[in-house]
């Protein structure tokens, strides 16, 4: 069986917590930075990302704060959260939301903690 050391995992990781400053909620899952933070982007807010620690089920994860006041920039429906380095203009992380919600430009948006992860190597 493979297996990696914690340390593999947290370099990665890391590297989100270093740069993680945005999170974007979005019409579908986007694939590059432009799609995150332009064509399917419907809302940001700032945010930021915990040191790494262990995975529930194995592996490592960083949490992305919550968001308690985001900025609806569109009106859809966001199904996927993206989280960017606006400096650098990367796209970090995907995902789906738990569930679906309905938004309406100028208004706000919260989001609880996300968790990113790495599971343990099969």
């Amino acid at each position: 069986m493979a297996t990696l050391s914690d340390n593999v995992f947290d370099s990665g990781l890391d590297y989100i917590t270093s740069n993680a400053d945005e999170i974007h909620i979005c019409s579908q899952e986007p694939a590059d930075y432009t799609e995150a933070t332009s064509t399917y982007s419907l809302g940001n807010g700032s945010t930021t990302a915990g040191a790494a620690q262990d995975r529930t089920g194995g592996g490592r994860e960083v949490v992305i704060a919550a968001v308690s006041a985001g900025s609806v920039t569109g009106t859809g429906t966001a199904t996927h959260y993206a989280v960017v380095d606006s400096v650098s203009s990367e796209l970090l992380a995907t995902g789906d939301l738990s569930s679906s919600v309905s938004v309406t430009s100028g208004n706000n948006f919260t989001l609880t903690a996300i968790s990113v992860g790495i599971p343990d190597p099969a």
